[in-house]
Order: structure tokens, then sequence, then C-alpha cells
């Protein structure tokens, strides 16, 4: 027996409309997307002159809302670029006047021979092929050296120097096709040429110089001793250019304007970048000789020799530009090429090349 429906329930007409609605809504449920078929759910709303107009009012796609957290990490993720590479130009062989190179430099920091050729630095300076190899910072005695440099065919003249005092420290070598007339090591003061930082070797038409220059040090406690340094070294590079042009390479140890190292602002007071080393690296060009990259390319940002091992700096390309060639005023019209190998492994500096023709 049915139970009476209590007075509050709705009437026939009522229970007929919630029967509607209800069909409605498993309608929905069971169609298929939209354009397949059955409609889509009504939306609810007021009635309209009323009743209901028989066509169902299109209902927009919700709009999804990113929260601040999100929109704010999606813009870092686009604002972020990656680092901004050096890339070396193809090299020019003829100088300004058309004459093909006669000499092939390169000059290569090589932060410790040993582990250099270990990391098979050696098999790159053979498909570089420079008619003459200079090295800074050997870190090893001649009689150390692996047996493979020791006899290299390619070089027959070589030329090694290296700390008196303390045994696997600085030290640099000379490595040629030809035999120079003359070699010299240090620059003629026993204050400087104990820790085998220097050698020249002379030529019939240039002398060529290869030198690992002095770190001011952490903390700069060699400041003093650096610009000691710089005023002998620079007297002595001025005597040699009086008597024939001279070619100077190596490690110089400073980054002489603020484009040449990534962080100028944050390294003022950095060993490599004090106002004084700047100074002294300034008074020896004054003194007659040419920046021979800077010459040829005088606004080139990002152009690194150096990159500490740390905090990934070399692929950040955080750097610093501290290997130089330097030649006599004389022979900028014989400059072809200063070329600095970014893309070169073994060492925490880059080779660097020179191609001039004498």
């Amino acid at each position: 027996m049915r139970s009476a429906r209590p007075g509050n329930w709705p009437g026939n007409g009522c229970w007929r409309s919630l029967r509607v609605q209800a069909l409605g809504k498993l309608r929905w449920l069971l169609a298929p997307r939209r354009g397949c078929g059955w409609p889509e759910m009504p939306k609810r709303g007021k009635k309209q002159g009323g009743g209901d107009s028989g066509e169902e009012p299109e209902v927009p796609e919700p709009e999804v809302k990113k929260s601040k957290k999100e929109g704010a990490k999606g813009a870092k993720e686009k604002a972020v670029e990656g680092p901004i590479l050096y890339q070396d130009p193809p090299d020019k062989l003829a100088s300004p006047s058309g004459k093909r190179y006669t000499l092939k430099v390169t000059s290569w920091n090589v932060d410790g021979l040993r582990a250099w050729f270990k990391k098979k630095g050696l098999e790159w300076v053979r498909e570089e092929g420079p008619d003459v190899l200079c090295l800074q910072e050997t870190k090893c005695a001649e009689k150390l050296l692996p047996p493979e440099i020791r006899d290299m065919p390619e070089y027959p003249h070589k030329y090694w120097a290296c700390s008196d005092d303390k045994e696997g420290y600085s030290g640099v070598a000379l490595l040629s096709k030809t035999e120079p007339l003359n070699v010299t090591y240090g620059i003629g003061e026993e204050e400087h040429d104990k820790e085998g930082r220097v050698i020249t070797a002379e030529f019939p038409s240039h002398f060529l110089v290869t030198a690992y220059v002095p770190n001011a040090g952490r903390g700069l406690v060699r400041l003093e001793y650096r610009q000691q340094w710089d005023i002998a070294f620079r007297a002595y590079l001025k005597g040699l250019d009086a008597r024939k042009p001279l070619i100077l390479c190596g490690d110089l140890n400073v980054a002489h304007k603020e484009i040449d190292l990534k962080n100028p602002k944050g390294n003022k007071k950095s060993a490599g970048f004090t106002p004084q080393e700047r100074e002294g690296f300034g008074e020896l060009l004054a003194a007659g000789f040419l920046d021979t990259f800077r010459h040829l390319y005088p606004d080139t940002p990002y152009a690194y020799t150096f990159w500490t091992y740390m905090m990934n700096a070399r692929a950040k390309n955080v750097g610093w530009r501290l290997d130089y060639f330097l030649v006599s005023q004389s022979l900028q019209g014989a400059v072809c090429d200063s070329k600095i190998r970014t893309q070169v492994m073994g060492s925490d500096h880059c080779p660097i090349t020179l191609y001039v023709a004498l």
C-alpha cells in the first residue's frame, strides 16, 4: 500500500518537471562528446519570456588559470638563456697587404705538462701544426718529461725552464721546427729568474719570447712583487725590441680591459684585474707593443682564454682573457690573425695561435 505524500511535497506538475530534468541529466552523462550525437546538458538559468525557448545557449570552454607561482616560474624559464660563447672565426692566412703568413706560433698554458699529455693535448698540437709551440706552467723538470714529448720528431729543437726552488711549480717550454740562432733563459735579473718563467729564442728576423708572468696571488700577497716584475720585464723587452722586432706570447696573468673578463665589477680587487696590474700592462703597450687580438678584434666580447675549474665556469663561459700575443709596433702590418681556440680542452686555459707574415 502506497504511503500518502506529505502535504509539503510537490504536486503532479512538479513531479513531471523533476522527471524531465533527471532524464536530461542522464542523457547528458551518457552522451558522446560535442558534435557526436546527443545534445549537451542544458545550462541552468532564468527562463526568458516565461517559458523554454527550445534552444540551448553556447557554453564557452572553461579558462584554466595558472597560479601565481606557476606563472612566475614560466616567466623565469622563458627569460633564462644559455651562455654566450665566443665563436672563433675562420683563420686569416694573409696580412692586410695580401702577403701569406710565414710563421705560425701556438701558445698554451697547460697547467701541468704530464696531466695535459694524458688529456691528449699533444694530439691537438699535431693537428694545429705550428712552427713553434710555446708552453707555460709546465710544472715539470726536463728529466721527468714524458718520452712522447721529449722525443717529438716534429720539433727537434726543444728548450725547457723550470723553478730552481720548487719542483712542480711554474715552468715554460719552447719547441721549434727550425733551430734558433740563440736561446736564453730568464730576463737577466737573479731576483726574477729563479722560477723558470721566461725563454727567449732569437731568429734571423725577430725575437720570440714565451713567458709565464707571476700571479699577484690569493689576497694579493704578491702584488708588490708583481709590480716589480712588470717594471723589470718591460725594460727587458724594450732592450730586445731595440735590436730587432719582437713577438711575446704566454700567460701574462692580467685582463687588461673590462671586455676581457666576464665579471669586471666583482673582480676589481682580484689578482689579474687590480688597477696596478692593468696599469702595468697598459705601460707595456705604451712602450711600443701591440695586443694583436684587440688590434684585430677591438670590440669582440666573450673572448676568454682561462676559466676556473670551479662552478662549471667554462660551460657558462665565465672566463678571463689572460693569454696574449704581443708584437713590436713595427710588426703591425705583418699580423695576419690572432686566434683564441676556445673549443680545445686539456687545461683550464685554451691555446692561442698567431699567424704573421715576416
